[in-house]
């Protein structure tokens, strides 16, 4: 897939896409234009061009940061209607990123507070560098998070925790986000992250697409549900999966002591 934004850059090596947010003067912050460019890309993964792309790499220009949040130049001035169509512009993409059939990592390097930071747990999985910082400083300016915090930051960390980090704006480095569970491994360097983005994305291109879509939709829309439901949503998807040729396919080879050949079908 060959395509140009305005404000993010686009590599596509094979199957991986690696999107870096390019604004590195402002610290990669989340103008309406970015928002705009990843919105436009997400919607071209979607469009036949797109077909090849099997998992995403989401990071920031430069060392210093991921995103170090929304623009708030452009925030100072908005109405309260304005800044719910801002809201809603960035909590739409949020969630096409977890919409996707794909898997979606964000690889943070530097700072991921704010919207950058709910940028990133719209992803499937976060990887920080050493020196990553993370936290919601919305409080710090008279607001609250709006683009997504709310609801996902306690899914990841708790509620306590995800209060605490709101209510007091605490800014935390890549080691605590790692202990609370808010990201997945922590990189010596932006290289080394990248890297090991790149391989754990090539392990899951060699699974069934299908069943791969089917459990990021599954875990996605049991998460929050009260158990019972939530098996309910499993039970479901599991056995529409028996509907699909990866599943003869994979079970076929299984058997055979052989290695599978998926169609994601």
């Amino acid at each position: 897939m060959e395509k140009t934004y305005e404000t993010i850059q686009l590599e596509c090596l094979g199957e991986l896409a690696t999107v870096v947010i390019n604004r590195p003067e402002a610290l990669n912050a989340l103008s309406t234009q970015v928002v705009a460019d990843l919105t436009q890309f997400v919607a071209d993964v979607q469009s036949p061009e797109g077909a090849e792309v099997r998992s995403i790499l989401i990071t920031g220009s430069g060392e210093k940061a991921f995103a170090a949040g929304a623009d708030i130049r452009q925030m100072a001035d908005m109405t309260p209607a304005q800044a719910r169509d801002y809201s809603a512009g960035m909590q739409d993409l949020t969630r096409s990123l977890e919409q996707l059939a794909i898997p979606v990592m964000a690889c943070v390097n530097g700072f991921a507070l704010g919207g950058g930071l709910e940028l990133a747990m719209g992803c499937d999985f976060i990887y920080a560098t050493a020196n990553a910082k993370f936290g919601q400083p919305e409080v710090n300016l008279g607001l609250i998070p709006g683009f997504g915090a709310t609801v996902r930051l306690p899914h990841l960390v708790g509620l306590a925790r995800a209060k605490e980090l709101i209510y007091t704006g605490r800014t935390i480095g890549a080691e605590e986000a790692y202990r609370i569970g808010l990201v997945n491994a922590v990189f010596e360097s932006k290289d080394d992250m990248l890297d090991a983005a790149a391989a754990t994305c090539r392990e899951i291109a060699g699974k069934s697409p299908a069943a791969v879509a089917n459990a990021k939709r599954t875990v996605d829309a049991a998460a929050g549900l009260p158990t019972a439901e939530g098996l309910l949503v499993e039970r479901k998807a599991f056995g529409a999966a028996f509907a699909t040729e990866d599943a003869r396919i994979g079970t076929k080879a299984f058997l055979a002591k052989e290695k599978p050949e998926f169609t994601g079908k």
